[in-house]
């Protein structure tokens, strides 16, 4: 089960135990009922108009430190009480917490991290876009992707950039021409990258289709006129390129509203026909007739948005990025680690701070997993294999032999049952069933 955030910087707020203590925050249930309410009353709003199906439905804020939960209606299990028009309770340690779908008590919920954000743009496209992943199974539209480690090239992060700065220009464009032609750079620019990456193109329309199209809904639901879903989708264009550490997971928050607008324009209907396959990029490039076969000439095009200037920030990245690449190498390919297999994952991370190594897989510096060896939280780096059937984390620290283990960058708990055992290479662990 993979943990989706509605936006990347509200993605972890906390990876804390559950606490008991009667000092511990709580969650202000007034203001809970009436951000319960704003969501109600956006999604009455839509109707079902944009996807043909409710976005109305059962919604779960957690507070990451204490995992005191506040809830818009009663689950299936009674684990749930009534308090104050809201119902109340906690989220077992069995389950992560992020902003994401979550199955839980006998209920599908759209479950999001407290506090929301003050900015109510921000916080209604979020309760949005999570309301999208919770209905996105029964539209067709099931979550998918991996990631897209070229995005965290030099390569692909310049033409990535260009492409987003283009379709900036294009949602201010004041002429339908002007806006044709920013949209064909923007769609040129992801042709560059096609080319140079033979696997860009499968790896980003998964995103799209699972984030793109959530940011996208989120936009549209969660603000209330086209002059206010433009404004938004262009705070998404221009936030990302400055704070995303990489694009590797979350470059289909910015894109996705971009495209979806251009589409509403240029190629009614395209939310029923991306259901059956395709991707919003391509969808727009037959919609403007532009031909991504054709070899763009990047620079030229790359000096309408400051490209010299942006390509020389990004050598100066690409260089800092190759010693901590190493570093991450060092610490969790070469060096002494303990490989953890995973069969029934849940887990959570920052889709905002990844490090792609290559054919070794993705460093997430940090995260929390849970399996059926147990939970491990992560803040120094940890390995995940490019297919997510294995976590590697630096070697334990000392004779491993308890059920509380800990490294360089990370803390775990194995489950009843577990332990950790010698790997295959020197000086490698893993787990395997039996006893401690």
């Amino acid at each position: 089960m993979l943990l989706r955030s509605a936006m990347p910087w509200l993605a972890l707020l906390a990876l804390a135990p559950a606490v008991s203590r009667a000092d511990a925050p709580t969650i202000d249930a007034t203001l809970a009922h009436r951000y319960f309410d704003e969501a109600a009353q956006q999604c009455r709003s839509d109707g079902a108009w944009l996807w043909g199906k409710s976005l109305c439905g059962p919604m779960l804020l957690v507070e990451p430190a204490s995992r005191r939960v506040v809830a818009n209606q009663a689950d299936g299990e009674g684990r749930l009480h009534a308090k104050g028009g809201v119902y109340v309770g906690a989220l077992p340690t069995s389950q992560t917490i992020a902003n994401t779908a979550l199955d839980w008590a006998g209920v599908h919920w759209s479950e999001m991290l407290w506090p929301l954000p003050e900015e109510a743009p921000v916080r209604r496209t979020m309760m949005a876009h999570e309301a999208f992943h919770r209905i996105q199974d029964s539209l067709g539209l099931p979550a998918g992707g991996r990631d897209a480690p070229h995005l965290d090239t030099l390569g692909g992060r310049y033409t990535v950039q260009l492409e987003w700065r283009a379709l900036d220009a294009a949602l201010a464009a004041k002429t339908d021409a002007e806006r044709r032609a920013r949209a064909a750079d923007a769609l040129a620019f992801r042709a560059a990258r096609y080319q140079t990456f033979p696997e860009a193109e499968q790896a980003e329309t998964a995103l799209e289709r699972n984030e793109g199209l959530a940011e996208y809904t989120g936009v549209m639901v969660g603000n209330r006129t086209p002059a206010e879903q433009v404004a938004m989708a262009h705070w998404d264009l221009i936030w990302h390129p400055k704070n995303d550490a990489t694009f590797a997971r979350s470059f289909a928050y910015p894109s996705g509203p971009a495209y979806g607008i251009l589409l509403d324009r240029y190629r009614p209907g395209w939310r029923k026909a991306i259901v059956k396959g395709g991707s919003p990029a391509r969808m727009l490039a037959e919609a403007l007739h532009v031909d991504m076969r054709a070899t763009p000439d990047v620079q030229k095009l790359a000096a309408r948005y400051d490209g010299p200037a942006l390509l020389a920030s990004e050598h100066a990245r690409a260089e800092a990025r190759a010693r901590q690449a190493a570093r991450y190498t060092a610490q969790l390919v070469t060096g002494p680690v303990l490989k953890l297999p995973l069969k029934h994952m849940k887990v959570q991370f920052n889709p905002s701070n990844l490090v792609p190594l290559g054919d070794a897989g993705t460093v997430y510096p940090t995260m929390q997993v849970i399996d059926d060896w147990g939970s491990i939280t992560v803040d120094g780096g940890a390995l995940m294999a490019p297919d997510w059937t294995l976590l590697t984390v630096a070697a334990p620290e000392g004779e491993p032999g308890d059920d509380e283990l800990h490294g360089q960058g990370w803390t775990m708990k194995l489950a009843a049952g577990w332990r950790v055992a010698p790997g295959p290479r020197k000086g490698d662990w893993t787990v395997a069933r039996g006893g401690h």
